[in-house]
């Protein structure tokens, strides 16, 4: 029995040599291959990424819950971090949005394309509002969105509102002991189910690849060419940021965040991704803890840049096919709608597409535009994803300041005030 368990452990620890991100690469490329070969019959792959990804989404709400009380509970965080962390997502938000369109109106890949008007579509059951946005969004319960990782918005406020009232109570030792307790055991169970996530991106590739294939690439070229360049862009910005306002290196970033990226990229899903985003931010690039959550866990639900910059280009991509351009007034109504839908969209696969009926009604385009983009999204909606956790990453070491928080301590807090000042 022990020579079963230690072989067991062998084979574990062998998985474990090799970093996440390289057995999500090689898992990428044994699903393309998979699919390729079986064709339709990679359906049959459905089934097991279902109950990875599934397994990996439980996690999100009650990390969040806990990691954020955490940090509520034991770090002062004062009215300047807030104020920062706002203006912050904003303004990568609006950036995005400003490179999109940009991208949108230099390329014109509405122009390039043969794509005639769909016939197909949208149910009208899925316009959303903004004041819909707002209401889908407020717990209706308070174990509710626990049970509900597309209401991530929710967990936040339940876990702000118990953080506020524990960091009341952080003076008997049994309450801290608690809520670190639960955040270990999460913490653990994570790496579990994070071993057998590179199965779960197989199936997920051998099912697309198999059963959607490549073909309709080829007519909406011209238009995945300007959505992929305005996503790089926007990827520049944030490296930017990072290397010219906080104390972390870009090369250093990308590298310590190479396994949220690539999952990222593999699961189509910021929300299954976030619990990895946190582990990366807090243990390979080594911003503070208050940083990773804020950034990682509360801003994530906040700052989908890539969902933004992606509605704003594929309102303007709908109008150029029509032959119809829009003025610079609908450009910013589309611009405003494109931050609200970002925002009300969920973390996981194509939600992107049931928002974007906000943007393409605000400024009177036809919904059956957007069935057009259904063919291409199932890998656009992967490449914006990234962007979107890219974009975590760029608030939480902006967050984290321009001197590193080891380098405060060892200076004393006659330096930490003078940098403090000085940021």
């Amino acid at each position: 029995m022990n020579n079963a368990t230690d072989a067991d452990s062998g084979l574990i620890a062998r998985w474990r040599q090799w970093p996440l991100y390289g057995r999500i690469l090689g898992a990428l490329v044994i699903g393309v291959l998979l699919g390729l070969i079986l064709g339709k019959r990679a359906a049959v792959f459905e089934l097991p990424a279902k109950i990875i990804l599934q397994l990996l989404g439980a996690l999100a709400p009650p990390l969040i819950l806990i990691a954020v009380t955490h940090v509520l509970m034991t770090t002062e965080i004062k009215g300047k971090t807030a104020l920062r962390l706002g203006s912050l997502l904003i303004l990568n938000t609006v950036v995005a949005i400003c490179v999109g369109l940009f991208v949108a109106n230099l390329v014109q890949p509405g122009r390039w394309s043969q794509q005639e008007r769909p016939e197909t579509k949208l149910d009208p059951k899925e316009k959303l509002t903004p004041a819909q946005i707002v209401v889908n969004n407020i717990p209706k319960s308070l174990l509710g969105p626990l049970g509900d990782n597309s209401n991530v918005i929710g967990v936040i406020f339940i876990a702000v509102a118990f953080g506020i009232a524990l960091r009341q109570q952080q003076d008997r030792p049994v309450v801290r002991e608690v809520v670190e307790a639960a955040y270990q055991a999460l913490i653990t169970v994570l790496h579990w189910v994070i071993d057998v996530v590179p199965i779960g991106v197989m199936s997920i590739v051998a099912n697309i690849v198999g059963t959607k294939g490549f073909g309709i690439f080829l007519d909406l070229g011209a238009f995945i060419v300007a959505v992929l360049l305005a996503l790089v862009l926007q990827g520049c910005w944030y490296m930017l940021r990072i290397r010219y306002f906080s104390w972390c290196r870009p090369l250093d970033v990308l590298r310590g965040m190479r396994d949220s990226l690539v999952m990222a990229f593999s699961t189509a899903s910021s929300t299954v991704t976030m619990p990895v985003t946190y582990a990366c931010l807090k243990d390979k690039v080594g911003v503070r803890e208050e940083s990773a959550s804020l950034g990682a866990l509360v801003g994530a639900n906040f700052n989908n840049d890539g969902t933004a910059l992606y509605e704003a280009m594929a309102a303007l991509f709908a109008a150029q096919l029509m032959g119809i351009p829009l003025s610079l007034n609908e450009q910013l109504i589309v611009m405003l709608t494109s931050i609200v839908a970002s925002v009300g969209a969920a973390g996981i696969p194509e939600a992107g597409l049931v928002t974007m009926t906000l943007v393409f009604t605000a400024v009177k385009l036809p919904l059956e535009y957007i069935t057009l983009l259904v063919t291409v999204d199932w890998f656009l909606d992967r490449c914006r994803t990234t962007i979107n956790v890219l974009g975590d990453v760029n608030v939480s070491c902006l967050l984290d300041g321009r001197v590193k928080q080891a380098e405060l301590a060892e200076s004393g807090p006659m330096a930490g005030d003078s940098v403090s000042g000085r940021l």
